[in-house]
């Protein structure tokens, strides 16, 4: 499973539903279920971002499909990343070897 970590701002519309945000994220928890999405954690925070999605996905496009379907709502907009273990990043540094 490839690990992804999304940053979220609240849409004008998250924001006036703003009492609804735990449902809505606990709908999003199922969905990407569904998928074949694993949300490791959601996390509201304070600063530039409005939250953090940690999940894992088997492919980059199984992920992008459970972020297009929540970004879809309008609630939020996102910006992903994908991110790599130490493990995984020995062996993109091995192949950058050649080995």
């Amino acid at each position: 499973m490839a690990t992804f970590i999304t940053t979220i701002r609240f849409t004008q519309q998250g924001v006036k539903d703003i009492d609804h945000t735990t449902r809505r994220a606990a709908a999003f928890k199922a969905t990407a279920k569904k998928l074949g999405v694993k949300v490791q954690g959601m996390y509201w925070t304070l600063g530039d971002h409005d939250g953090v999605i940690v999940l894992d996905a088997p492919d980059d496009e199984t992920a992008t499909a459970a972020l297009m379907q929540l970004g879809a709502l309008g609630n939020v907009h996102t910006s992903t990343c994908r991110a790599f273990t130490a493990g995984e990043m020995d062996a993109i540094l091995a192949k950058r070897r050649g080995g």
